[in-house]
């Protein structure tokens, strides 16, 4: 009897819907590697998310060369789910690594945001927008699949 509660509560977040094609995705606010808070809002063409550092390592080989402003002039924005980071490696060394980044990374340090959105831990996640509503969703497994898909999405 004792172990039914700690049951439920553990299988409550595969009861969470996925968000599917055509929805209206739930505007949410995070913070960037420079604490500067960025709010989801209706002109985000595309949601990047990476759920691992092996997929955050895809976004950033993809990026590789790529002027600062690339993403925002494709309206595409990225996020990155570190909730699994211990927080003194993040604050220590992975958060002031990525303000070397020439890209702005949402960084969700709570698993507030991220989980709306499953897909594969070691891929990246692209869900294509329009007025805030999901039109398609894809995953890249390679940094040269996810550059084609941006550069085709060009400004």
């Amino acid at each position: 009897m004792k172990y039914w509660p700690v049951l439920l509560l553990g299988l409550l977040p595969l009861w969470a819907q996925a968000v599917e094609v055509g929805e209206r995705l739930a505007p949410w606010t995070l913070l960037d590697q420079f604490d500067q808070a960025y709010t989801l809002d209706h002109q985000t063409q595309t949601l990047l998310v990476a759920r691992s550092m092996d997929a955050a390592k895809l976004v950033d080989a993809a990026l590789k060369g790529e002027p600062k402003g690339y993403l925002e002039a494709r309206h595409v924005v990225f996020l990155a789910d570190i909730q699994r980071m211990p927080r003194l490696i993040a604050k220590m060394f992975a958060v002031p690594a990525m303000r070397d980044y020439s890209y702005r990374v949402m960084l969700d340090r709570e698993g507030r945001v991220a989980p709306r959105y499953p897909g594969a831990v070691d891929k990246v996640l692209w869900l294509q927008l329009k007025d805030g509503q999901l039109v398609a969703q894809h995953e890249y497994a390679t940094a040269a699949q996810l550059h084609e898909a941006l550069e085709k999405a060009g400004p």
